[in-house]
């Protein structure tokens, strides 16, 4: 396993877990997970985006934590999720990963509020048609995010011409080559591609040792998915009630993405634009996004959370007992969790 990124001291240090359990997904990609908090309050589930882990949440964790149960896993192939199995990167094998970990940790009857940021938030959109996400989610919420057309609505190449800048995007986000170490000037990089202008260098150095982190085969792969996204027909699917969250400053996934999922969501409860704020906006204003997932939690939510009888810990997915979706037919797979040492993560 990959260690956690290194982080420096105060609140962006991610939380000693409560708990820590791998969620074996239906082509038996294995998911780290983390548990924070009060095994019977109301439910948080966490999905970070590319090229982050569950650090990247630290200050989210840590706001949320005394009073919900806070769930947060690394995406395959990020932080402490090893590679992919056979279903490799897709928008599909993301779906498929929320669903094993909402049925693993979401006792059935039980509900959640979920929040994703960037493909973290696709990863929702991606898995609305699956069953066990309208039994198991009571609202979401949406930060930094778009469904389509990212190559040629992005801003980070400014160049003209929306194909040459499209294809500028699509040579970046598919790019191997090394990010190499954090110094002041990739620390300028990630502030300019990534944050609003006004971002304070503690938090971009947070966030460049976070994006520095992630394996660049899995940064490769994840980005050509990035890439050619098309999830447009899915948004219609996601019925719950949900909130849009956006930075006016990001380049990454611009505000005309945010307007668009807020006028086509069936349910948008509102959408929230933070001024001067780039594409890391947990980051940015934690704040901010934690207030939004608490007033989904207070408005839908359910004080009843994860049953911990209801949470077995067995080591193979015939013991688990756990199933993902797998089609939209609701076809189940064996899925399975298994039991680590909560430790804290290295700082």
């Amino acid at each position: 396993m990959r260690r956690a990124p290194s982080l420096p001291s105060g609140p962006y240090v991610p939380p000693v877990p409560e708990r820590e359990l791998t969620v074996v997904s239906a082509d038996g990609s294995r998911i780290h997970t983390e548990l924070h908090g009060p095994e019977d309050a109301p439910a948080v589930v966490l999905a970070h985006g590319w090229v982050c882990s569950t650090a990247f949440w630290a200050p989210v964790v840590r706001a949320l934590s005394a009073d919900h149960r806070v769930i947060l896993y690394d995406q395959r192939g990020h932080g402490r999720s090893p590679a992919p199995g056979p279903g490799g990167y897709s928008t599909e094998a993301l779906a498929d990963d929320l669903a094993a970990l909402l049925e693993a940790v979401i006792a059935p009857g039980r509900r959640a509020v979920l929040a994703g940021h960037s493909m973290g938030a696709m990863t929702l959109i991606a898995a609305a048609d699956r069953p066990v996400l309208r039994e198991r989610a009571a609202a979401a919420a949406l930060c930094s995010t778009g469904v389509s057309r990212l190559m040629e609505r992005s801003r980070v190449v400014p160049l003209r011409s929306p194909r040459a800048r499209a294809r500028a995007h699509r040579l970046l986000l598919g790019s191997r080559a090394p990010l190499g170490p954090v110094t002041p000037v990739s620390k300028r990089l990630v502030r300019y591609v990534t944050m609003g202008p006004g971002t304070d260098p503690a938090t971009v150095e947070v966030a460049a040792r976070i994006l520095h982190t992630c394996p660049r085969v899995a940064r490769a792969g994840w980005g050509r998915v990035l890439a050619a996204l098309e999830l447009d027909a899915r948004v219609g699917q996601l019925t719950m009630p949900t909130a849009v969250i956006v930075g006016t400053a990001d380049r990454l996934t611009p505000t005309e993405h945010a307007h668009a999922l807020a006028a086509a969501l069936p349910h948008c409860t509102g959408l929230t634009e933070l001024p001067g704020l780039g594409h890391m906006t947990p980051l940015e204003d934690p704040e901010a996004v934690t207030g939004v997932i608490r007033g989904l939690v207070e408005e839908y939510g359910t004080s009843r959370e994860t049953d911990p009888s209801q949470e077995s810990h067995p080591t193979t997915a015939t013991e688990a007992g756990h199933t993902a979706a797998a089609t939209s037919a609701a076809t189940a797979v064996g899925a399975a969790v298994e039991p680590k040492e909560a430790k804290e993560q290295t700082a």
